[in-house]
This record gives C-alpha cells, sequence and structure tokens, in this order.
C-alpha cells in the first residue's frame, strides 16, 4: 500500500513505514496492511524473521492517525474509532506474540501507535534520536496499543510517572523502561538490515552499551511520588519534593485531562497483574470504546490536532472533583459485540 512498503527480501519479511511527511503516523489502513503481511509470513519457509522501519530522520511512527476518528467523533459516529481501535489492538498483540523474531528499528519519535508496533517487537532497537513517549493523557485518552502492559512492567513506579505524565525517553530510558531492548547507533542499521536480511539470524544484530538512563538515576524519587494510592496523593507527594523532576511531572499533570491520568493510574497497576498483552488490550480497549462518546477525547485532538491551540476545555479537568463511579463507568466490562479477539 502507499503508506507501507511490504516485500519478501533475502530471508526476511520487509515492512517500511513511507508516510515521512505525516511523521509515518498509522493509519486504520495502515494497521489492517501490517496485520495482513504478518499473517501471511507466519507460516512461510521463506522468511525466517521481520524487519520493521521507515522512511525519514524525524519519526519511526509518531501515533495513531486519528483525525478520521475526530471527525466522525464529532458527527455521532464513535463506530469509526471503536473498529480502528479493535483492529489496531488485534495487530499489537499479533506482533507481541508472532512465532518469529520482529526487528524494529525505531528512529525519532516513536509515540502511541508506533510504540504499538514496535515495542511489541521481539528485538525492538533504538538509536541517538530516538524519542519515546505516550502520552495520551494529553489528548484525553490512555496509554492504549498495550502501552499499559509495557508500562506495568518497567522498573519500580516508573510506569505510572510515564503514563501519567507522557514524559519522554531517550534511548537509555527507553531501554530502562522496557520500550527497546537493544541500541544501535543509527549510522550501523542500514548493515545490521543487511546482515538480518541475508541470514535470517537476530543474533547478527550488534551489541552496543545502552546510553545512560537518567530516569533510573531518579528512580528513588520517582517511586517515592509515584507510589501513592491514588492521584491526589501523587500530587502532594510533588508538591512536597519541588525538585525539578516534581516541577515538570506537576505541570504535564495541570495540562492533561484528569479522567484519563485516574484511568491511566488504574490501567497501568491491574496490567502488572495481568497474564498476558491480551488482558492488558481488553481492559484499555474499555477505555477508548467509550472515549469519543464520553470521555476528553475528541476536545483533546481538537486542541493538540485540530485546531492546535495547546488549550483544551477538559470535561474532567478537576482532579479533587472526579467521580469514581465515572472512572467505573469507563472501565467496566464491554458487551460481547465489542469483543476484540475472535476466539471471545
Amino acid at each position: 500500500m502507499e503508506d507501507l512498503h511490504i516485500r519478501k527480501d533475502g530471508r526476511a519479511g520487509r515492512i517500511t513505514f513511507t508516510r515521512e511527511t505525516a511523521l509515518n503516523a498509522l493509519s486504520h489502513a495502515m494497521a489492517l496492511a501490517l496485520e495482513d503481511a504478518l499473517d501471511a509470513w507466519r507460516d512461510d519457509p521463506q522468511v525466517a524473521l521481520v524487519v520493521i522501519d521507515a522512511q525519514g530522520p524525524r519519526a519511526f511512527c509518531a501515533g495513531g492517525d486519528i483525525a478520521a476518528v475526530y471527525h466522525a467523533g464529532i458527527a455521532g459516529d464513535f463506530a469509526v474509532g471503536r473498529d480502528f481501535w479493535r483492529d489496531e489492538y488485534r495487530m499489537n498483540a499479533k506482533i507481541a506474540e508472532y512465532p518469529k523474531p520482529i526487528v524494529a528499528f525505531m528512529q525519532g519519535f516513536i509515540m502511541g501507535g508506533g510504540v504499538g508496533v514496535g515495542g511489541h517487537a521481539s528485538h525492538p532497537v533504538v538509536g541517538d534520536t530516538s524519542i519515546v513517549a505516550m502520552p495520551e493523557s494529553g489528548i484525553g485518552l490512555i496509554p492504549d496499543v498495550g502501552g499499559t502492559w509495557i508500562l506495568g512492567r518497567a522498573p519500580g513506579r516508573l510506569g505510572e510517572y510515564l503514563g501519567i505524565t507522557g514524559a519522554r525517553m531517550g534511548p537509555g530510558d527507553a531501554i530502562h523502561a522496557g520500550f527497546a531492548r537493544h541500541y544501535l547507533p543509527e549510522a550501523e542499521w542500514p548493515a545490521a538490515i543487511a546482515a538480518l536480511v541475508e541470514t535470517g539470524d537476530p543474533a547478527r544484530l550488534p551489541e552496543r552499551p545502552a546510553p545512560a538512563s537518567p530516569m533510573a538515576a531518579a528512580a528513588a524519587e520517582i517511586d517515592a511520588a509515584f507510589s501513592a494510592p491514588d492521584l491526589a496523593g501523587i500530587i502532594a507527594r510533588l508538591q512536597a519534593t519541588g525538585s525539578d523532576l516534581a516541577q515538570g511531572a506537576l505541570k504535564a499533570i495541570g495540562r492533561n485531562s484528569a479522567l484519563s491520568m485516574a484511568a491511566t493510574l488504574h490501567l497501568v497497576r491491574s496490567a502488572r497483574a495481568a497474564p498476558d498483552i491480551r488482558a492488558a488490550l481488553t481492559q484499555e480497549f474499555r477505555f477508548t470504546w467509550r472515549a469519543c462518546e464520553k470521555g476528553d477525547f475528541l476536545e483533546g485532538v481538537r486542541a493538540q490536532i485540530i485546531d492546535k491551540d495547546r488549550n483544551p476545555k477538559w470535561k474532567f479537568a478537576d482532579i479533587e472533583a472526579l467521580d469514581p463511579g465515572l472512572l467505573e463507568e469507563m472501565l467496566a466490562p464491554l458487551p460481547p459485540e465489542a469483543a476484540i479477539w475472535e476466539e471471545e
């Protein structure tokens, strides 16, 4: 398809994002094409592994293409978003569970939907330009695409910090947090890909020492603040700390949707006990299914992506006034017709 270059090359199945002018944003059609390619190569003896990369220096994939979801939602059609997320989540799970190695080379911005593709690969690779984040609370959503699954497995309370604030990670932080497993200078990527294509052997991926992780160095402070039982407690601990990290976190919390942050806190902590990524995705879908109709998502997209005034008028802006019943409603089980998985 136009936005993806999908082909077989030597011993590898190759998928390259080619939507450079849109920061390789993932559309519904792209998610379906990715899934179709993975299905086709699963039992193909020619394909020993899959390599996913992207054109352009600015982004591997900066997120999902949610403009169509916004416009449909404003018109009262919530099925467009629900169908996109269901199909995207099914693709995310297939990447995480794929029986063959998947090597993802992720430069530039890797956010949201980009994490859902590259972050679940068996061999996610970052370089010096890589910037990883799950900033969905800033658009009235939650860290989805299996993001809560990764966040729930980050060291200490780093998952809560990253999910609630949307803080950006460089390559060292991304590896420390579990969003990547390999660091390789980007100048070495073409040779590494050529070796993978020729041999089909993921062991040919060079190992280089990862850069330092500032978030690892701040672990004690992050854990102390973000282990509080709720958002109000987290804010109180950050205010008492007063450090640069705390001030940055408070600034992010002050501009995000209270409903989204409360749901994120619950989902990240629930994901720690989830048996697999499908369980985490199922819980995420409960929120995103209702996000256009009942949450802050449409206003968040308007402010950040459509009008770009960066001034959302949240329905749920006051953390202290947030109704616990609303959170329960947003995260309640869905009806059978909303199931993601075919076996359900």
